[in-house]
């Protein structure tokens, strides 16, 4: 199985190119002090406002801050805030989800009824009221955006390890005298793995847009601090006489979001959740009845 899946990222080239370009993408925000031609956060007033140049590629801003460096350092912010979020919400999301459907009862349903009455708040609106009562900031707009994120990764964990609960193999082990615990850990998740990788990739480009909202109404990075919604907010003021300056951050927001969710999308495709690991658990099993 695991044969068949390399042969197919290896036969997917849309999938290589993606992966590519999405390491790039990760890569050369990490590298910002190497990459980056400027400092981003110094003026420059005599150079303020151009379109281009040779020390400035993409232009100045209204206070001659590089607009290329600005880019650079403000997908480092952007992408702490993102992954950090992801790396909660998937954790605590899919934990609680996982734990509630397989004992089932009244921790199920207290965790149900709870991810419900959170469900029934617009995630946005919640997100705003909580960073504005916290203060803006990269910690805190973590905080905010995990504590309404991790709700739908309980809800896909719940659902998929319900179902898999019904499975034979399952039952089988069970009867066998495996623990609850190995039985999760060996036979159900890495059935319900392949589901969540594809909802993380295709959540990063969410979150990036929700982060930029929020920056773009100053409830995220403090400035001077680069960071791409607040480079939005500040350039609708030169929208007329300096449009790069909503134009760039507009597309580096726009070509993140893009490629994470055509990675997910073709992700989803080479796993084929369905029954990628089908054959896997059995296999498993079998070893372990062997053993015994």
């Amino acid at each position: 199985m695991e044969r068949n899946i390399s042969k197919k990222i290896l036969m997917n080239i849309d999938f290589v190119l993606l992966i590519f370009v999405a390491i790039s993408l990760i890569v050369i925000p990490i590298l910002a002090p190497i990459v980056a031609p400027n400092d981003p956060i110094a003026n420059d007033y005599q150079n303020a406002l151009i379109i281009h140049s040779a020390k400035y590629p993409l232009g100045t801003d209204q206070i001659g801050r590089c607009i290329l460096s600005r880019l650079i350092w403000g997908g480092r912010s952007t992408l702490v805030i993102t992954f950090s979020v992801i790396a909660i919400v998937t954790i605590v999301g899919s934990m609680l989800g996982m734990l509630s459907a397989f004992l089932g009862g009244w921790v199920d349903f207290v965790f149900t009824k709870f991810t419900d009455m959170l469900l029934a708040i617009p995630q946005t609106v919640f997100v705003i009221a909580m960073v504005s009562i916290l203060g803006a900031g990269i910690g805190n707009t973590i905080i905010a955006m995990a504590v309404v994120g991790w709700t739908e990764y309980y809800r896909v964990s719940r659902v998929l390890v319900l179902a898999q609960k019904k499975n034979q193999y399952v039952l089988t082990a069970r009867l066998s005298g495996f623990s609850e615990w190995k039985i999760m850990s060996k036979l159900i998740f890495p059935n319900v793995f392949p589901y969540l990788l594809v909802n993380i990739t295709q959540d990063i480009g969410g979150i990036i847009l929700s982060l930029s909202g929020l920056s773009l109404l100053g409830l995220s990075a403090r400035p001077p601090a680069p960071e791409w919604g607040f480079m939005l907010s500040e350039g609708r003021k030169y929208i007329q006489s300096a449009p790069w300056q909503i134009v760039y951050p507009g597309l580096v927001i726009m070509l993140y979001v893009i490629i994470f969710n055509l990675l997910g999308d073709r992700l989803r495709d080479i796993l084929d959740p369905r029954f990628v690991l089908e054959k896997k658990n059995r296999r498993k099993l079998k070893e372990w009845l062997e053993k015994l």
